[in-house]
Parts: C-alpha cells; sequence; structure tokens
C-alpha cells in the first residue's frame, strides 16, 4: 500500500514540474525555452495547428481571455505594472490565433517579450513585433524565432 501511494504522490509532484513551464507556447510541438526555435515541423503538425488555432471557438476564447485580462488591469491595476505572466499568455493567445501554423515560446520579463520559435514565412516573422506589441503593458519585443530554409 505504501509503494502505491509514494508512487501516485511522486506522479502527481513529476506532472506539476512538468506542466510549470516559465514560457507559454503557442502549440504542443513548439519549443519549451526560448533558448531554442525548435525543430521544423511537419506539414501534419502545421495542418494541425492551423486548424485548431482557427476555429471560430478557439479565435472567441483568446480574445475574451485578452479583453477579461485587461477589464482586471483596468479594474485592479492602479497604474501599476501588468504581471509578466499576464503579458506572457495575453501575448501567446494573440500569437496563437493570428498565426495559426506558427510554433512559438513566448517569455515575458519586466514588460519585454522575447519570442522563439518557427514561423512559416517572413511576413509572420515580421508581424510578431506589431501583435506583440497591440497588448498593454509590453514595453519592447525581442524576436529570435526563425523562418526554416525550404
Amino acid at each position: 500500500m505504501n509503494r502505491i501511494v509514494n508512487l501516485l504522490i511522486s506522479g502527481v509532484i513529476f506532472l506539476g514540474a512538468a506542466a510549470c513551464s516559465d514560457v507559454a507556447k503557442t502549440s504542443v510541438h513548439a519549443p519549451n525555452s526560448i533558448d531554442t526555435n525548435g525543430e521544423i515541423p511537419t506539414q501534419n503538425i502545421l495542418l494541425n495547428n492551423q486548424s485548431d488555432a482557427t476555429s471560430a471557438i478557439r479565435r472567441a476564447q483568446a480574445n475574451a481571455d485578452i479583453r477579461a485580462r485587461e477589464q482586471r488591469y483596468d479594474r485592479f491595476g492602479q497604474g501599476g505594472k501588468r504581471a509578466d505572466r499576464d503579458l506572457q499568455s495575453e501575448v501567446r493567445s494573440k500569437l496563437e490565433v493570428n498565426l495559426p501554423t506558427a510554433q512559438l515560446a513566448v517569455k515575458a520579463e519586466k514588460g519585454v517579450i522575447t519570442v522563439a520559435g518557427i514561423v512559416s514565412t517572413q511576413k509572420e516573422l515580421n508581424r510578431i513585433d506589431t501583435l506583440a506589441k497591440e497588448i498593454r503593458g509590453v514595453e519592447r519585443v525581442k524576436v529570435t524565432a526563425i523562418v526554416p530554409a525550404q
């Protein structure tokens, strides 16, 4: 019985540690860190990402999440800086629905957003900065994402 309890507790701790990533990812296959851009996605992965990110339900959900955070900030922020976790999550949502085939990792630190990963085209790469800056509280954007050679 003690072995089972120990196994269950170990499993919960392991899953909890794995879930506590310090980056927000636009897809399951996005890099786990801003220190790498990850691997070039297969066509199947790109289609799955695009299908998920472009669904009307997902787009509405992401936009509602962004609005809710901004309303909460307006109500309770009292002019202070926005939390990095909120900025990170909002930028991730914004990029996910607007760059549906991208595989990006997003990290926020003191209002500076760093975005790493892979996008399909130069046009998508160029949009990252503009989209991230649409989120209130983002002071600067550092883009290390790449467009892989075809």
